[in-house]
């Protein structure tokens, strides 16, 4: 019986789970209190508990634990070893090889984690392959391995001839492979890391709903359901929901969609396109296309950059079947070359930054108010990453996290609206006219190729490196 839109989601929510979910009645005090239940906040608060089980955690969140973005998303563990050009651009070579090293470590870490805590969550760290799934993808892949090569961090291999059979896909021209990745299903590690952080002591209040705070020393948060929090430190983990709670950062992302597709268990099939593993199959594109399998025989796939949010409202389009299923369908019959039997549809939240790197900080004014934001659709390795930037800060310790650049730097912002839903939509077109001819062989007209370029680093690989490192 379906409960849920999201299939992750519906798959790790049981009976207990609702009847078990615990609202705040009353008005308490604690240390530190985090907004949001999903990965962020519950890996700040295990983070935290961790370092000092002394300290008193509060997680509130608006609905179930794990209900909005991080359990709906496609479940990829992915790196930004794939973006280090980009990140040597805004944070220089040193911080680039620091977040390029940690983020690959954070793959193994998160997996021991689960196999140390019992999380069943079909965490597979079987490697990914970045595909070129046009000719127009195919130069695009190597000049990534050469500079990361350069500076002696490359785990990533060319695969082309009878090696591509492991993608799945003819469309896949060539790839490249790293073993420093996986999949999970994100829901039942999301719900895990909750019973992990309960048993550690975190308090959690599902359906609490932030609604103010205020104070200086002590804060005094107040929930929509009438009940105060006195804490000394108050944490904004609710990534897309971020923009609705603090006017500030109204500007600094843009809610865009990613839109997904589940099939009915079809083993045999995987099993004759060569998806026994658990590796991410993403292509070069700027709104890639990915998919992956799930050990009882699905296939997922999903696409980003779909519907973008009018004033960053998370409107009911995110809890409802996706409106792209058409295309979602156009995707597998392009990878697979038939349809395939589909299952549920569905729409994910996706806080894009100007930047295309997550954000975090104080607010102005407030040394005891944290925020994290902006992963832009690259979040269930580098939320984990987040947790141990939000909890140094909380702690206020003097380390690598809390002195590295995603921390208190100065954000870029979007256009106000109308003209950033505008914008938004004409780039967005504008890529898929371009991708679209490029599929077909042909060449794209000048006009889409220079608005494609406006999407910056949108892409999960980086479009141009040369010139860096």
């Amino acid at each position: 019986m379906k409960r849920f839109q999201p299939f992750w989601f519906d798959e790790a929510i049981d009976s207990a789970d609702l009847d078990l979910a615990k609202s705040l009645e009353h008005d308490i005090d604690t240390d530190a209190c985090i907004v949001g239940g999903g990965f962020t906040g519950l890996w700040t608060a295990i983070m935290l508990k961790q370092a000092r089980p002394a300290l008193d955690v509060t997680v509130i969140d608006k609905g179930l634990c794990g209900q909005g973005a991080s359990g709906r998303n496609g479940g990829a563990m992915l790196t930004w070893s794939t973006k280090f050009a980009s990140l040597i651009k805004q944070f220089g070579l040193e911080q680039a090889r620091f977040f390029v090293q940690n983020s690959e470590q954070a793959v193994h870490e998160i997996h021991q984690f689960t196999q140390r805590y019992g999380i069943d969550c079909d965490c597979r760290v079987d490697g990914t392959y970045y595909t070129a799934s046009n000719q127009a993808q195919v130069v695009k892949l190597a000049p990534v391995l050469e500079l990361l090569e350069k500076h002696r961090l490359n785990h990533w291999q060319l695969v082309d001839g009878h090696k591509l059979q492991a993608t799945g896909s003819n469309a896949n021209k060539r790839a490249i492979f790293s073993p420093h990745a996986g999949s999970i299903q994100p829901a039942k590690l999301v719900r895990g890391l909750r019973r992990i952080a309960i048993k550690l002591g975190v308090r959690i209040f599902e359906h609490t709903a932030y609604q103010s705070h205020g104070g200086g020393e002590t804060l005094v948060i107040s929930t929509q359901q009438g009940h105060t929090i006195r804490a000394t430190s108050l944490t904004f983990a609710v990534n897309a929901w971020l923009p609705s709670l603090l006017s500030e950062f109204a500007r600094s992302v843009v809610l865009v969609s990613s839109d997904m597709v589940i099939t009915k268990p079809i083993p045999a099939l995987l099993s004759k396109r060569n998806l026994r593993h658990g590796a991410p199959i993403i292509d070069a594109r700027i709104f890639v296309n990915y998919y992956r399998t799930t050990p009882d025989g699905r296939l997922m796939l999903g696409k980003g950059g779909n519907y973008f949010s009018f004033a960053n409202q998370v409107s009911r389009r995110f809890d409802q079947a996706s409106r792209y299923s058409e295309m979602l369908e156009h995707s597998v019959k392009y990878f697979f070359g038939k349809a395939l039997p589909i299952e549920r549809t569905w729409t994910g939240p996706s806080d894009r930054s100007v930047s295309g790197m997550p954000f975090f900080g104080q607010l102005t004014g407030q040394d005891n108010v944290f925020y994290g934001s902006g992963y832009s659709g690259n979040g269930v390795v580098q939320s984990y990453l987040g947790g141990k930037i939000l909890s140094a800060l909380i702690m206020k310790q003097n380390n690598a996290w809390s002195r590295c650049a995603l921390v208190n730097g100065q954000l870029s912002k979007f256009p106000f609206e109308p003209f950033r839903s505008v914008g938004a939509y004409t780039i967005r077109n504008a890529i898929r006219r371009k991708e679209r001819a490029q599929d077909m062989g042909k060449v794209p007209s000048k006009l889409d190729i220079w608005l494609s370029g406006l999407s910056g680093s949108a892409a999960k690989l980086d479009p141009d490196v040369k010139g860096f490192g």
